[in-house]
C-alpha cells in the first residue's frame, strides 16, 4: 500500500467512536425534546412555556459554542470536555422525567443544552485530530449521516417507549443512549490523534484571528447562509397548516411528521456523498449547492399543497446536509491548528444565533403578513447566501 493509499484511510475507529457518539446522542436527546410538549401539556403549562424554555435553551447552547471554543484550543482540554459534555447532556436530558414542573423542565433543559453546547467544538476539533486533511468531507460527511440518524431514530424509539412505558419513564430511559454516546466518544479520544500537545493552552476567547483572509470571508459567506436557515420546526408548521384544509388535524399532523422524516432520512443519505466530492473538488461547490437547494426548496413551500411540500421537505434535507458537512470540512481546513477549537467554537454560535435570527424573522412576516411571504423572503434571502458563499470562494489549503 502507497503512502497516500495510507493517507486517504479515513474510516478508522476513532471516526467510527465518533459517528457513534453523534448517533446514540441524538437518539438521546430526541427521546425528550420529541415527548416535551406532552410532558407540559400534562403539568397544564401553555404552549407560551415550551416556547420560552426552547428559546432559553438555544440561547444558552450558542453562547456554550462559543465558549467551548477557546477550551477546545487545548488538545487535553477538549478530550474532557467531550466525554463530559456527553455525560451531563445524556444525565440531565433524561432528569426532564422526574420535573413536576415547568420551571424544572426548564432548569434541566437548560443545563443539558448548555453541555451540548460546549462539547461540541470539542467533538469537532477532535475528528480533525484524527484523519488528514485530505479527508475531512469524508469524515465530517460521516459524522453528520450518523447525527442525522440519529434524528430519524429518537421520534420512532419515543413511540415506541411511550406505548410501553409512558411518557415519563421513557425520558428516563433515555439516558441509555446517552451513555452509549459516552461510551462511544470516551473510546474514540482514546485513538491516536495526528496533532498532539503536551502544553496546556491558556483560556482565551480569539475572534479577531478568525476573521482574516480566507477564513473570514468564509465566515462572512456563511453568516449570510445563517441568516435564512430556519429552524425546521417552521417547516413542520407550514405543512401541517397548509394540509389541515384537506386532510384535518391528526392527520396533517402525521403527514407533516412523516415529511419531517424524509427531510432526516435526506439529509443522512447526502451527507457522506457530499464529504467524497468536496474533498475531491474543494468544499465551494458544495457550500455554494447548500443555499441554492434552500431556495429551490423555500419557494416550494410558498404555495403548499402535498407534492410542492414534499419537494420542499427533501431538497432541505438535501441542503442541511451539505451545509453542516461542508462548513465543517472547511472550517477544519482552514483555521489554525493552535485556534481550531475557537474557530468552531465561533461556526457554532453562528450556525445558533444565525437560526434564530432568521426564525424570528420568518416568524414575524408569517404573522403580519402570511406563510407565503415568510418562505418568499427565505428564498430570496437564500439567493443573496448563494452570492455571498461565491464571492467568499473558500479554497482551503488541502
Amino acid at each position: 500500500m502507497s503512502s497516500s493509499d495510507k493517507k486517504d484511510r479515513w474510516f478508522s475507529p476513532g471516526v467510527l467512536g465518533i459517528g457513534s457518539a453523534s448517533f446514540f446522542s441524538d437518539v438521546g436527546h430526541e427521546v425528550p425534546t420529541s415527548l416535551l410538549p406532552s410532558l407540559l401539556t400534562s403539568m397544564g403549562s401553555p404552549a407560551a412555556a415550551l416556547g420560552l424554555i426552547e428559546g432559553v435553551a438555544n440561547a444558552a447552547a450558542g453562547l456554550a459554542k462559543l465558549a467551548g471554543g477557546p477550551i477546545a484550543d487545548d488538545p487535553a482540554r477538549r478530550r474532557q470536555v467531550a466525554v463530559g459534555g456527553y455525560i451531563s447532556t445524556a444525565a440531565f436530558s433524561s432528569l426532564i422525567g422526574v420535573a413536576t414542573a415547568a420551571w424544572q423542565v426548564g432548569a434541566f433543559r437548560l443545563a443539558a443544552w448548555t453541555a451540548r453546547g460546549l462539547r461540541v467544538p470539542a467533538r469537532n476539533a477532535l475528528l480533525a485530530d484524527l484523519v488528514s486533511p485530505q479527508s475531512y468531507g469524508r469524515a465530517y460527511g460521516f459524522e453528520r449521516a450518523m447525527d442525522n440518524l440519529g434524528a430519524i431514530a429518537g421520534p420512532l424509539l419515543a413511540l415506541l417507549l411511550v406505548s410501553l412505558i409512558g411518557v415519563r419513564d421513557a425520558i428516563l430511559v433515555s439516558v441509555i443512549p446517552g451513555l452509549l454516546a459516552a461510551a462511544a466518544i470516551w473510546f474514540a479520544v482514546r485513538q491516536p490523534a495526528r496533532f498532539k500537545s503536551r502544553q496546556h493552552r491558556p483560556f482565551r476567547i480569539t475572534v479577531a484571528p478568525l476573521l482574516r483572509g480566507g477564513l473570514g470571508r468564509l465566515f462572512l459567506g456563511l453568516s449570510a447562509f445563517e441568516l435564512g436557515n430556519v429552524a425546521a420546526t417552521l417547516l413542520i408548521l407550514r405543512a401541517t397548516q397548509s394540509l389541515t384544509p384537506q386532510l384535518g388535524a391528526q392527520k396533517a399532523t402525521q403527514a407533516a411528521l412523516a415529511l419531517y422524516t424524509a427531510y432526516n432520512i435526506a439529509a443522512t443519505l447526502i451527507s457522506i456523498p457530499a464529504g467524497h466530492f468536496l474533498d475531491k473538488r474543494g468544499a465551494m461547490p458544495v457550500l455554494a449547492a447548500a443555499p441554492i437547494l434552500f431556495c429551490a426548496a423555500f419557494a416550494a413551500f410558498i404555495q403548499g399543497g402535498l407534492p410542492l411540500l414534499a419537494a420542499g421537505f427533501v431538497l432541505a434535507g438535501l441542503g442541511i446536509g451539505c451545509a453542516e458537512t461542508a462548513q465543517s470540512s472547511a472550517v477544519a481546513s482552514l483555521a489554525p491548528q493552535t485556534h481550531r477549537g475557537s474557530a468552531f467554537g465561533l461556526l457554532a454560535a453562528m450556525q445558533s444565533f444565525g437560526n434564530l435570527a432568521a426564525s424570528a424573522m420568518a416568524g414575524i412576516l408569517w404573522t403580519v403578513f402570511s406563510p407565503a411571504t415568510a418562505f418568499l423572503y427565505l428564498a430570496l434571502w437564500m439567493a443573496v447566501g448563494a452570492i455571498a458563499i461565491i464571492w467568499a470562494n473558500p479554497k482551503a489549503p488541502i
